[in-house]
């Protein structure tokens, strides 16, 4: 049988065990797509249009045409196009011509992996080695040997880096590169959708660093910003540079057929939710695909799942030791030569399935695959059609099969295809000027080349921020500059993927004492605690002492049949409404909140069977923070008039807190984490307990009286760091458009009363908790 006689095949099977299950929600064919081609461009050198035409470039595709013709008119752009539909010679194209025209000219490519650099670098240099004139390309990251750096420094004409080493290693050190910043012709920046959040507000807070340097040297780089499909490109790309910016859409690259199929694993327990597990189902969803001889990438959402089901399969698909080597692994830990062979692997098809982390999904070179397996939702639509095209040739089918697991939002997704399919709705949002962000970034920039009176960061106003860090004694003001004063090196101390660089180390004094992981500080409360399970590289470890003092947590490696979940109380306290709309029969509104919460005990959960097997009391610190958030005021005459007991009542307010919580980052390209969720009382101000915290460890004037008629319930969405990302304000947007979404997610779950896809286990959010959520969603809605 042929390949597509095989993935055919594959299907027909897929949908038969669907359809005997009830698990297939939706079969979405993909018709193929011409190409749109154009010629080249009249001012591109000869030498390197000869080069692109031996390696089979014979012409360009339009959105490639587009790119330079608008480049060439001087103005920076944003280019939004598929997977796989030939984004890099966007960029190659004008920056190797201005080489090739100009010798001096220099060029810096972000990308926010070593492995995504290393890839690109491969096929740059595969052009330039068509080309007879030498072009220095050179990666300058943690892996570059110190005795290599002063070269580069002095002739690299591109320079192939990441955000991190621009911030810790380049401009720290401008002086040293005044060839590369005085001939700035351009600046990449790859995959800009992963600049999300509190990463890409850093990030946007170096490259006001970076500009700064380079007009100091006297050079004006032009930006090429790509991302995959956002439904605010133009939007983050202006946020990230502060300049205005072109957007090119129009992809002209030819498409495959593709088959794209929704699955949900089948109901076992219908009174409780309960479904089949979906690492099992993608397993075997993955086996039809691989029994069928069809080259296959299986996404997992952990480290931890990438090896169970690496496990499932090879002891599926290896049968005789000539198969040995067939399933392979891939996931950031691996060591860079094992991730190279598996790549080279997969391009050359010796390697018949890959089970990956989110590490495969950037456009690193793996060749064409026939199906894409994704166990669970990866949480953006973007991320989604990231993975899915991993699979699928220019000519040819492909099928990609997104298998959910018991999540509200997975839940959401699958039932309603056709969301997934329109235009994405997700926007990418990030905030440069969150104050310990700005701050952090004011003390490198200061460091680098002193302030003037009246000068701005950027966009941002930072008058004030110099006093106080003249106050500090960092800065010294004299004859109209601000000087760095400080024997410190900034940039060293501030780590772009965190807010806060007062991280934890963890040490394994299992054998010898030796640091194998750090965690920033408001994750070590609830994932560090004394007897918590800690769980790195798919080994666990018992944690024996946290000591607070030295930023430290002791562990131990162990070997047990479950994990452990914290349980946390937060408080919270409205400072300040920045904005609120009155809905049809709710408020909601957005402003500054105080956030303390404390670690009270944790749960010990069994591995697969998910079931509570114990659990302990802990009093840990306060962690304490001011950020944004966004809440929901529900009226008193509404929650008085549901016919359901008091505590059903706030077994039904938590159940639609478990709801809004999971169902938010669906509009906002965030993790479930970069949020939290709390009640309180509108009238007294008090927060509502959560329902597993035993009620002796509540004070008593903590305990608002929920039977009093003027109990009027807030439901916060707040930002999970300190000062906000701009998470809260989007939800603000969405006015009645989230609720919505909630009750549909009620509405399409088959349970009786309640569970993990709606408003969380039964066994967690007490009696009627489903009944009572749906009530008050309709009660607001209708």
């Amino acid at each position: 049988m042929t390949r597509e006689e095989n993935l055919l095949n594959s299907l027909r099977l897929l949908n038969e065990m669907g359809l005997k299950e009830d698990s297939i929600r939706a079969i979405k064919h993909i018709p193929a797509q011409e190409g749109i081609y154009a010629d080249y461009p009249a001012g591109l050198h000869a030498s390197l249009r000869q080069a692109l035409e031996r390696k089979g470039y014979l012409k360009l595709y339009s959105h490639q045409r587009t790119s330079w013709d608008v480049l060439q008119a001087g103005k920076h752009i944003v280019v939004v196009t598929p997977t796989a539909s030939g984004k890099t010679l966007c960029y190659n194209l004008p920056v190797l011509n201005a080489i090739l025209l100009e010798q001096s000219s220099r060029a810096i490519y972000l990308f926010p992996t070593k492995a995504l650099s290393q890839d690109q670098r491969a096929e740059l240099d595969e052009i330039i080695d068509l080309l007879p004139e030498s072009i220095k390309i050179h990666t300058y990251d943690g892996d570059t040997p110190q005795d290599a750096r002063k070269a580069i420094r002095r002739v690299g004409q591109i320079i192939l880096t990441n955000p991190d080493m621009l911030h810790t290693g380049i401009l720290p050190h401008h002086t040293k590169w005044i060839n590369l910043f005085k001939n700035l012709k351009y600046i990449i920046i790859d995959e800009l959708h992963n600049y999300r959040g509190i990463f890409g507000s850093h990030l946007a807070n170096v490259l006001r660093r970076l500009k700064r340097i380079a007009v100091f040297y006297g050079s004006s780089p032009q930006f090429i910003l790509c991302t995959a499909t956002i439904a605010n490109p133009v939007e983050m790309a202006e946020r990230m540079i502060e300049e205005s910016v072109t957007l090119v859409d129009n992809n002209g690259a030819p498409r495959g057929e593709k088959y794209f199929v929704f699955y949900t694993p089948p109901v076992v327990n219908r009174f409780l939710g309960i479904r089949r597990s979906y690492i099992n189902e993608s397993r075997r969803v993955a086996s039809v695909f691989l029994k069928n001889n069809l080259q296959t990438i299986v996404f997992a959402q952990s480290r931890l799942n990438t090896e169970v089901l690496l496990t499932y399969l090879k002891e599926e698909i290896e049968k005789s030791i000539q198969d040995q080597g067939l399933i392979r692994g891939y996931r950031g830990g691996y060591l860079p030569l094992k991730r190279r062979e598996i790549e080279k692997g997969l391009r050359e098809g010796k390697i018949l399935g890959v089970v990956s982390t989110n590490a495969l999904e950037l456009g690193i070179d793996i060749g064409s695959l026939d199906a894409a397996v994704l166990a669970g939702y990866p949480g953006t639509i973007a991320s989604t059609w990231q993975r899915a095209g991993r699979a699928g040739r220019k000519t040819g089918k492909s099928a990609a099969v997104l298998v959910a697991s018991s999540s509200p939002l997975d839940q959401f997704i699958v039932n309603h295809p056709e969301y997934f399919f329109s235009k994405s709705p997700e926007r990418a949002l990030i905030n440069p000027d969150n104050p310990s962000i700005l701050v952090s970034h004011v003390e490198c920039a200061s460091f680098e080349l002193p302030f003037s009176d009246g000068e701005k960061f950027g966009r941002a106003d930072i008058a004030e921020i110099l006093k106080f860090l003249e106050e500090e004694e960092l800065l010294h003001h004299s004859k109209e500059k601000w000087y760095w004063t400080s024997d410190a090196y900034p940039a060293d101390g501030v780590s772009l993927r965190s807010i806060s660089s007062d991280n934890f180390v963890v040490v394994d004094t299992t054998q010898e004492t030796k640091a194998i992981a750090e965690v920033d500080f408001s994750s070590a409360l609830t994932t560090l605690h004394p007897k918590a399970i800690y769980m790195c590289e798919g080994e666990q470890y018992f944690v024996e002492k946290l000591d607070f003092d030295q930023r430290k947590a002791h562990v131990k490696k162990t070997d047990v049949d479950y994990f452990t979940d914290a349980i946390d109380y937060t408080k919270i306290k409205i400072l300040d409404v920045f904005d609120k709309k009155k809905l049809d029969r709710c408020q909601v509104s957005h402003g500054e909140v105080h956030v303390a919460t404390q670690v009270v005990g944790f749960k010990k959960i069994k591995f697969f069977t998910m079931e509570n097997v114990g659990a302990g009391n802990l009093s840990l610190p306060q962690n304490e923070m001011h950020t944004t958030a966004y809440w929901l005021t529900i009226p008193a005459p509404l929650i008085q008039r549901l016919p359901f007991s008091s505590d059903e009542k706030i077994n039904g307010l938590f159940g639609l807190a478990y709801l809004l919580h999971h169902v938010s980052p669906l509009f906002m390209m965030c993790d479930l984490h970069d949020v939290g969720v709390s009640i309180g009382d509108n009238m007294t101000g008090e927060s509502v307990p959560p329902r597993d915290i035993p009620l002796k460890l509540v004070s008593p004037e903590n305990q608002p009286v929920l039977t009093e008629p003027d109990f009027e319930p807030n439901i916060f969405i707040y930002d999970n760091y300190p000062g906000g990302i701009g998470l809260s304000p989007a939800l603000f947007e969405l006015e009645r458009n989230l609720l919505q979404h909630c009750l549909k997610t009620i509405a399409i779950c088959p349970c009786r009363e309640g569970c993990p896809s709606c408003v969380g286990p039964s066994s967690e959010t007490g009696r009627q908790a489903k009944q009572v959520a749906q009530e008050i969603l309709r009660g607001l809605l209708e």
